[in-house]
């Protein structure tokens, strides 16, 4: 795949690493002249800080605080990063850092939360994707940069926090007590629905993502007895990760086309991903589950998958995080977080702020099990002088109500979660159709 800027492009929420910058002061200049009055006002306000301020301030700390501004003004994405945050940035890429576990942005001056990450500290306490986050210990987020509410979120192992969440829907303040922990990331997981029907969850999108999935679409193949009739890929609460590994789970089910594309203001920000002639389900029907907090590397799956007609899409509408973040260093000790292009699925749409409409969209419900008093209607069995089954009947209806009854007390899958049974019910429905048209 053709990469420029000399980059290994990523995404851990759309964020592009470079060892080296692309951009130089050269760059910088444009046509128009600099805003002299503007850098006047800078000039002047830094001076007054300076001589008026209540306690002193170094004049580094002060430009850093300018820099910071000027990034966080442009989007919710685009930051400064000194050199602590940084070698974090890096350390959190790697699918092993401590914390709480979840993936955040900026929205309004609070933490959103974009997901809880599976089996993490944060989705155990109950934190939900949508969260915003408005005090850290009590310390108010608003002011804070993302950067900074990143790292007191993160710390030792076994220590405590306290988030205070606003949630929708609810009309007073939630407090939430975390122990933080080492984050251990499994991106992938797997199991067979029903015989002949594989379940793969991809939790995050890591290096070793696409490796990791192909090992356990080969498993899922084994317990079927070599044949998958189809395959649910769940995406939901996925927040992203790197992009290259979104592509490559993208090209393991496509065999022709491109998968996305990047485009910015530069001519050199436009790159193409395209995928290789083979699909590791041969055709078998495929069905996506996304939700609010499926965002950037999954919406590019969704995405590539649902415009070449390759898999259905169901939930609710993707989080629209559809922009590519370029690391920027511009000296030893510190790098920019720039956004430098917008990604495109296939067809050319824009994932920015509108996110992935699913074919089929199903709301978040849970299904419990009613109790049923009457027996209603009057079946054979209940007529008077009714015939007997034959002996041989009678023993498998024995023995299957012996597995039945022993089966009675795990929780169905609808119970268990209403989405992935509509899933599972929609692949059957697909899975019989193509039997019957290959009749």
């Amino acid at each position: 795949m053709k990469q420029t800027f000399g980059l290994a492009m990523t995404l851990f929420l759309g964020i592009a690493l470079s060892g080296t910058p692309s951009f130089s002061s050269s760059a910088v200049s444009e046509e128009q002249d600099l805003p002299m009055q503007e850098l006047r006002a800078f000039a002047e306000i830094f001076g007054r800080i300076k001589k008026y301020y209540v306690e002193p301030v170094d004049d580094k700390a002060l430009l850093e605080y300018a820099i910071r501004g000027m990034l966080t003004g442009l989007d919710p994405h685009s930051s400064y990063l000194n050199a602590d945050e940084f070698k974090s940035l890096q350390v959190s890429t790697n699918g092993q850092f401590g914390g709480l576990g979840i993936e955040v942005g900026l929205e309004d001056g609070f933490v959103k939360v974009i997901a809880p990450i599976d089996d993490t500290p944060a989705q155990k306490a109950g934190v939900h994707a949508g969260d915003l986050i408005i005090r850290l210990n009590e310390k108010p987020v608003k002011g804070m940069s993302l950067g900074e509410a990143v790292m007191i979120m993160r710390g030792k192992p076994g220590t405590e926090i306290v988030l205070t969440i606003s949630r929708e829907g609810q009309d007073k303040l939630i407090t939430i007590s975390i122990v933080r922990d080492i984050i251990k990331v499994a991106s992938v997981k797997s199991r067979i629905l029903d015989k002949a029907f594989g379940y793969l969850r991809l939790s995050h999108f890591q290096s070793r993502t696409t490796e990791d999935m192909l090992k356990a679409i080969s498993k899922l193949k084994k317990e079927a007895e070599g044949e998958l009739k189809g395959l649910i890929l769940d995406l939901r609460n996925n927040p992203g990760g790197i992009l290259n590994g979104a592509v490559a789970v993208s090209d393991a089910f496509l065999t022709e086309g491109v998968i996305v594309f990047t485009k910015g203001r530069s001519d050199d920000s436009r790159l193409d991903f395209k995928a290789a002639p083979d699909d590791v389900m041969e055709g078998a029907p495929i069905v996506v589950l996304v939700n609010g907090g499926s965002a950037s590397a999954s919406e590019i799956v969704a995405g590539a998958l649902q415009d070449h007609r390759r898999a259905i899409i169901m939930g609710s509408r993707t989080f629209g995080k559809g922009s590519v973040q370029t690391i920027i260093p511009v000296h030893q000790s510190a790098a920019v977080k720039l956004t430098t292009a917008r990604y495109f699925t296939p067809s050319g749409r824009s994932i920015q702020a509108e996110g992935i409409e699913p074919d089929i969209k199903l709301s978040t419900v849970k299904v419990t099990a009613a109790e049923v008093r009457v027996v209603w209607p009057i079946k054979e069995a209940d007529l008077s002088g009714h015939l007997d089954k034959s002996d041989a009947a009678k023993k498998d209806n024995k023995a299957t109500s012996s597995k039945s009854g022993r089966k009675a007390k795990k929780r169905s899958l609808v119970e268990e979660d209403f989405q992935l049974n509509e899933a599972l019910n929609l692949l059957k429905g697909l899975n019989i159709f193509k039997v019957i048209e290959a009749r």
